[in-house]
């Protein structure tokens, strides 16, 4: 090992990461309460300690160098480490602690919650970071290792992934309760294409099992919105612009008070399973290890948490 990487320390790796998560030294220093030259200088010795620019620019862009792709995998992994450490020796002590990284496509983001609390009541000295994101950036974040887990409905076939399925995500039909549909009796997807459809963004997992499930059927809608968020959509359907195919779980609340009706169609709902992902052969921290073992083990109670959303649709 080169000398030089050993006289590295820890701080310069957190300047290090904050520049790249930013893309900017001028965020990275508000970041971590530093100011911009200190953030220079940082990365100045670090580029010395590892003998490459770590940074280009290109225009106004900030750029990781090859180099820097190889540090942050790197640091990634040290801090990985360290966590572990901290909660291994938490464990030593007799009660789990650290933080779990957590990532969820959007429509998740509602049971998300409740699923975490009935964890932490287990352990309540775990914190929660969480972050939501749609399909496409969700695969990002695999890609790059930057979560501890995921949680997400359609698997990438093509990635070396370990996957625990642990509940089902019915995608329902929703209208505004005055809608001329609701009126009749049961309904085909077919029914539908003759009003517009609320889609999500490109990217959305729910876009795409929809979309696919659609074109299966023969389902083909002359007139679609695309929404940009899963709020928005559902929004949207309540302000009459058109039907969307919605997680139930999204819509409970709506559906109980009475904003938004499920149309009785024939072929829905479409059922996904929702599942915690993670790389295959990464090391997972004993917090998220625990949270595995939860999801695992404690199936009736997240049934029951399940059961809520659907009663009060």
């Amino acid at each position: 090992m080169r000398k030089s990487l050993m006289r590295m320390t820890l701080r310069q790796l957190q300047v290090f990461r904050a520049v790249c998560e930013s893309r900017s030294y001028s965020r990275a220093a508000e970041e971590m309460a530093l100011t911009q030259p200190a953030v220079s200088l940082q990365i100045r010795q670090l580029e010395e300690l590892v003998g490459q620019p770590l940074f280009e620019y290109v225009g106004k862009k900030l750029y990781l160098t090859d180099a820097a792709e190889a540090l942050q995998r790197a640091s990634t992994d040290i801090f990985g480490r360290l966590d572990s450490l901290d909660m291994q020796l938490s464990d030593l002590q007799g009660s789990l602690q650290g933080q779990l990284n957590l990532a969820v496509e959007s429509s998740a983001k509602y049971i998300t919650p409740h699923l975490f609390a009935a964890f932490r009541r287990l352990h309540p000295e775990v914190s929660l970071q969480l972050v939501v994101v749609n399909h496409a950036q969700a695969v990002r974040r695999l890609n790059l290792s930057r979560d501890d887990l995921l949680i997400m409905s359609q698997v990438p076939a093509d990635m070396p992934l370990d996957f625990l399925p642990f509940l089902n995500n019915p995608i329902v039909a929703v209208a505004p309760p005055e809608h001329p549909l609701r009126a009749r009796g049961e309904l085909q997807l077919q029914d539908l294409t003759a009003y517009p459809l609320l889609v999500r963004e490109s990217g959305s997992g729910t876009r795409k099992a929809c979309e696919e499930y659609c074109h299966q059927k023969r389902a083909h809608f002359a007139q679609t919105l695309e929404i940009g968020s899963l709020d928005a959509q559902r929004e949207a359907v309540i302000a009459g612009l058109g039907l969307a195919l919605l997680p139930r779980h999204a819509v409970y609340q709506e559906l109980a008070q009475g904003l938004l009706c499920e149309l009785p169609v024939a072929e829905l709902p479409l059922f996904r399973s929702w599942c915690a992902v993670n790389l295959r052969g990464r090391r997972l921290s004993p917090v998220a290890q625990a949270f595995l073992g939860f999801i695992r083990s404690e199936r009736e109670l997240i049934a029951g948490l399940a059961r809520r959303f659907d009663a009060a649709g």
